[in-house]
């Protein structure tokens, strides 16, 4: 299966069990994966036989900066849920990665990682 990545989204989101995270907000990294047959977009050299990246890029810097919640569980799902209504029930895999998560000695990333429509998580 042929696949579009996206990796190193770097979104401002106001989400985490803290007060202080919800209320200040904090940096995620998210990664996606689309898994699709680009063959006719790749002969045709036409994209609306493939999808049109830009659009989830855009639909989730805003999401990062409309959701207030506790969990990165949550905002993962969100995130399905919006590239599902931009795109259908495409097979998606993503990444989303707390950048600086308030452990105290803790210097390392947390992240979870969720499908949808039979999708797999990108690899790095």
């Amino acid at each position: 299966m042929d696949a579009i990545h996206i990796r190193d989204l770097e979104l401002w989101a106001h989400v985490g069990v803290l007060e202080q995270e919800r209320r200040d907000g904090q940096w995620f990294r998210l990664d996606i994966k689309f898994e699709l047959d680009l063959s006719s977009a790749a002969v045709a050299d036409n994209l609306s036989a493939s999808l049109d990246y830009s659009l989830a890029i855009q639909a989730l810097q805003m999401l990062g900066r409309e959701i207030c919640c506790l969990t990165i569980e949550h905002f993962s799902e969100r995130v399905l849920d919006r590239l599902q209504e931009l795109y259908g029930p495409v097979p998606i895999g993503l990444r989303l990665t707390k950048c600086a998560a308030p452990v105290p000695g803790f210097r390392g990333l947390v992240a979870v990682e969720r499908s949808r429509g039979g999708g797999t998580p990108p690899t790095k």
